[in-house]
């Protein structure tokens, strides 16, 4: 943990916020959890590479604080703001879709490393199932970079996912074949993630090496 701002890709905030993060992670009751949280929810909003690695610092300050005082004031600020955005979210995608595309990454990512008891926490669940839901949409399929987002994240917490709610999941993949075989306007890059997507739920939440190879290969051309 000595080098926790190369860990946790903190170098983008000034001296004092890192100062505060470092602090949080080692000695969470002596910092003010509420302002953390939102310093970290307000970051994830803006920085898509940060919005990729917040899960990790928030499960280590949640860790932290619950072996420190058996406390959750930081996992309940988080999912209080995390809410407060859930709400808001046709408006951020109005106002900003690279915004919109750093919330869907960073609730993906909190729903992928907090756990209770070793599950996903249920009030995630729907939420986010509604986010991936929005990124299926028609005119969220004519935008690459929501394309991208969608199937990166069910990549990373598909499976999971799947298997607290199955019935959601075959929802989603029904609108995901039918945008794939029925609507017109699709980049050619977007019909390559979503045929890549299909067939990595078909297969069990895996790619053959060969499937792995042709779609790679495309994406990298």
């Amino acid at each position: 943990m000595e080098n926790s701002t190369e860990d946790y890709k903190i170098q983008s905030f000034d001296l004092e916020t890192q100062m505060l993060l470092k602090t949080a992670l080692k000695d969470p009751g002596s910092v003010n959890l509420e302002k953390v949280s939102n310093i970290i929810v307000d970051q994830s909003l803006k920085d898509q590479v940060f919005s990729k690695e917040a899960g990790r610092i928030c499960y280590t300050i949640v860790q932290a604080e619950a072996k420190q005082s058996n406390g959750n004031t930081f996992r309940r600020n988080l999912l209080n703001r995390l809410q407060q955005e859930f709400k808001d979210r046709e408006e951020t995608r109005e106002r900003s879709l690279q915004e919109w595309v750093c919330y869907v990454t960073f609730i993906c990512n909190i729903y992928d490393y907090l756990k209770v008891n070793n599950m996903p926490m249920a009030a995630l669940v729907h939420p986010v199932y509604d986010c991936l839901m929005r990124l299926a949409k028609p005119d969220a399929l004519m935008n690459e970079e929501e394309v991208d987002c969608l199937v990166l994240q069910l990549h990373r917490i598909g499976e999971q996912l799947e298997k607290v709610n199955c019935q959601r999941m075959d929802e989603l993949f029904f609108l995901l074949r039918d945008g794939f075989l029925l609507q017109e306007g699709l980049t050619s890059m977007a019909r390559l993630l979503l045929l890549e997507i299909l067939e990595f739920r078909a297969g069990g939440w895996m790619l053959s090496s060969t499937a792995h190879k042709y779609y790679y290969s495309e994406i990298a051309d």
